[in-house]
């Protein structure tokens, strides 16, 4: 009996992958594409996933760093070749890991870009007096509404962009101070929604009714034409970064995920725990909110300094 083609067993890893783990679309597609290439490489060595050695896949990397690739890259690479192998491992296609032994790439990781408490204050500000402006066209104010709606949305709720332009329209209804989102593979979590957010969204859906009625019938809170039905990123991207202009804040320093990054760090800063940001962000891995950890080493200096009983001392 022949060894299964390597598509095969990369084919098995992505259905897995899929179905225990819920990993989405995206992802799949991204480690496809990394394995066609290492298992591209290890035909090439005369070898193949099964009979593959620490020494084949340090090479492997070597040859796309040598190509250009970029820390990120190779520690992306990395990560889907050692997931790709525990995966044959547990199988029992193999009975070792040849990538154990392999070190990934030393890099270091970029602090989440943020905005200081007041900035925020000053894009809330500007975008509720936006939306409050009568004297324009309808399109106008009902495009500026939907921006105040979307800033203290994502802002008071920490969602992922994608998250809450694709949110049903029965979201306005919702009198409680918590929303049920369907996140990264199809999770579901509980989000808070701030009053302010809610009267936002209230005064937005209202506006629509009025302006466009057809629209309003949509079954999405934010709708638009087009091939998805609601708001694209790039629209919100743009009137979010016209905002913060009027807000005396550089647009270049102003994103959807910004605003996200500051609910995360102003949270920390303010005594949240990192496990319950975890889960508000709906996070699978702690490991991924640890990029915050920056905020709590502030903070924890701020406390010695200014509660510690010798704080005031030299030496």
């Amino acid at each position: 009996m022949s060894a299964p083609a390597p598509q095969r067993l990369v084919r098995g890893f992505l259905d897995a992958l899929a179905a225990e783990r819920g990993a989405s679309l995206n992802t799949l597609e991204a480690y496809e594409r990394d394995l066609a290439d290492y298992v591209g490489f290890l035909s090439g060595r005369a070898t193949d996933a099964l009979k593959a050695q620490s020494d084949d896949v340090s090479a492997f990397l070597a040859a796309r760093a040598r190509d250009g690739l970029g820390a990120a890259s190779l520690a992306r690479r990395l990560s889907a070749i050692r997931q790709f192998h525990k995966h044959l491992y547990s199988e029992a296609r193999r009975r070792d890991d040849p990538t154990l032994a392999i070190e990934g790439p030393r890099r270091g990781r970029p602090l989440p870009k943020t905005l200081a408490f007041h900035e925020v204050e000053r894009i809330l500000a500007a975008a509720r007096t936006d939306a409050g402006a009568t004297n324009r066209p309808p399109l106008e104010r009902l495009a500026a509404a939907r921006a105040a709606a979307l800033v203290e949305l994502i802002y008071g709720s920490g969602l992922r962009v994608s998250e809450a332009l694709s949110l049903p329209k029965t979201a306005a209804r919702l009198k409680a101070p918590m929303l049920t989102v369907r996140g990264k593979g199809d999770k579901e979590r509980l989000a808070p929604v701030s009053g302010p957010a809610r009267a936002a969204i209230a005064a937005y859906r209202a506006l629509l009714a009025e302006i466009e009625p057809g629209m309003a019938a949509s079954p999405w809170l934010f709708p638009a034409e087009g091939e998805s039905g609601h708001v694209s990123r790039q629209v919100f991207a743009r009137e979010l970064k016209r905002v913060a202009a009027a807000a005396g804040v550089p647009a270049s320093r102003v994103s959807p995920h910004v605003l996200r990054h500051a609910f995360a760090s102003h949270l920390l800063q303010n005594g949240a725990d990192l496990r319950v940001v975890q889960d508000l962000l709906g996070h699978a891995d702690i490991s991924t909110t640890q990029i915050y950890t920056h905020v709590l080493d502030e903070r924890a200096k701020a406390m010695v300094r200014d509660l510690h009983p010798l704080s005031d001392e030299d030496g």
